[in-house]
């Protein structure tokens, strides 16, 4: 497929203005109307079609975003699984911070499949399963993976908390959110969470988490 970026040699964050700026100076300096030859006139004409074609769809939001996501998924991978595992993890954290959680959840679940020693990608797909209806259990399973991989991290405690909190399981979200105080004694937001589950303990079936618990990443 064609990459318009390489059509008009901009970087892939470059701004509406950057596009517009490049788009006039190649199309000033290879318009057809500059060449009188018939074969280079009509060569002229099919690259200022492709720079037009190409500005046209840089400068569309809409169409970007879908020539975006078309260049990533022809994009090719390597061989090596670790490599393979970043490339998908990335694509994961863009769907992620996009609020497309179910995209996220297929990207980051590619990633433990192509390299399960990535604490970070078993976080990061707790993260998304705590985002889509139905997925708690899988949370849990990737919270737990990565907390075997990484059991020091307070962060990964404080969300294995909020999964066992959705998954009714009270008194196991409770010795998360301790474990993750003994590294962050003075977090606030585990300190709220702790409190709230400690009344609960006893407590059967899924619940609703309270609001703003999602507040941060992690």
């Amino acid at each position: 497929m064609t990459n318009h970026y390489d059509v008009l040699g901009v970087p892939r964050d470059a701004s509406d203005s950057e596009v517009r700026g490049k788009f006039r100076l190649l199309a000033r300096d290879g318009h057809p109307d500059r060449f009188q030859e018939a074969g280079e006139k009509k060569a002229a004409e099919e690259r200022f079609q492709r720079l037009t074609e190409a500005m046209n769809v840089l400068t569309n939001p809409a169409r970007r975003k879908v020539h975006d996501l078309e260049l990533e998924k022809n994009r090719p991978m390597s061989q090596d699984p670790a490599a393979q595992a970043r490339a998908y993890l990335a694509m994961g954290v863009k769907a992620y911070r996009e609020g497309n959680f179910t995209d996220a959840i297929t990207q980051f679940d590619l990633a433990v499949k192509h390299y399960d020693r990535d604490a970070k990608a078993h976080h990061y797909l707790a993260l998304a399963c705590m985002k889509v209806v139905g997925q708690v259990r899988r949370g849990v399973d990737a919270i737990e993976a990565a907390i075997r991989l990484d059991g020091n991290n307070p962060l990964f405690h404080r969300d294995a908390g909020k999964l066992f909190m959705l998954a009714g399981l009270n008194s196991k979200a409770e010795r998360h959110f301790e474990q993750a105080l003994a590294w962050l004694p003075e977090d606030a937001e585990t300190l709220k969470l702790l409190q709230e589950v400690r009344p609960k303990k006893g407590n059967s079936g899924e619940r609703r988490l309270p609001s703003g618990i999602f507040g941060r990443k992690g």
